[in-house]
Parts: C-alpha cells; sequence; structure tokens
C-alpha cells in the first residue's frame, strides 16, 4: 500500500477539487442567471456542479471526472476564444483527470489516512 504521506495529499486534492469546483459553478450559475442573464453559461456551470458532485462520490468518481475535464475544456475553449488565458482551468482539469485515473481511495487506504489508525 501507497504511504500514508501519499495517501492523505491524493485525499485533499480529490476533495480540494471537488470542493473548489462545485462551489465555483455553484457561484456561477448564481452569477449567470441574475442580472443579464446568460443560459447558456449557467447550463455549462449548473453541469460543471454536477459532475463535481458525482466526481465527490467515490463510486462515481471517474465519472464526474470525465463531466469535469469536458466542461472545464469547453470552457477553456471559449476562454480562448474570447482572448482570454485561463491556466487556472487547465491546473483543475489536471486535478480532475489525475483522480479519475488513478480512481478514489478504497476503504482499507482511506481508513490508514485516519489519525490514530496503523500505517
Amino acid at each position: 500500500m501507497p504511504s500514508r504521506g501519499l495517501l492523505r495529499a491524493f485525499l485533499s486534492l480529490w476533495v480540494v477539487t471537488g470542493v473548489a469546483l462545485l462551489t465555483g459553478s455553484a457561484e456561477t450559475v448564481r452569477q449567470a442567471l441574475g442580472g443579464r442573464p446568460n443560459p447558456h453559461l449557467a447550463l455549462l456551470a449548473a453541469v460543471e456542479a454536477a459532475a463535481a458532485l458525482l466526481f465527490l462520490v467515490p463510486r462515481t468518481t471517474r465519472v464526474g471526472a470525465v463531466g469535469l475535464v469536458t466542461t472545464i475544456g469547453v470552457a477553456f475553449a471559449v476562454h480562448v476564444a474570447l482572448g482570454q488565458f485561463r491556466g487556472d482551468l487547465l491546473v483543475y482539469a489536471a486535478a480532475a483527470a489525475f483522480v479519475g485515473v488513478h480512481r478514489p481511495l478504497s476503504r482499507e487506504q482511506l481508513r490508514s489516512t485516519l489519525p490514530g489508525t496503523a500505517a
């Protein structure tokens, strides 16, 4: 089994990426529906939020990762077309892809990351 430190780092990457994308996309939905509504942006952000939720659930992490990489790719392409470089989107996509490829932690691995358990 990988070291406890590596498992904790992976768990942190997984959870922080999922929560950051979920909260960010929920905020984008809120903004896209207020003021001057932008239904296309709201739809893309809602799909991203749903993918982030799936990403955070161990049984659906891989499906969520595919959804996140896809929606982030679309968002990145739109920003590029508007003359904006969003490197942060590339980092989020890379993190989601990494977690998706390596799958979530097993129960045994998750238990070993908890304080007070054997390494």
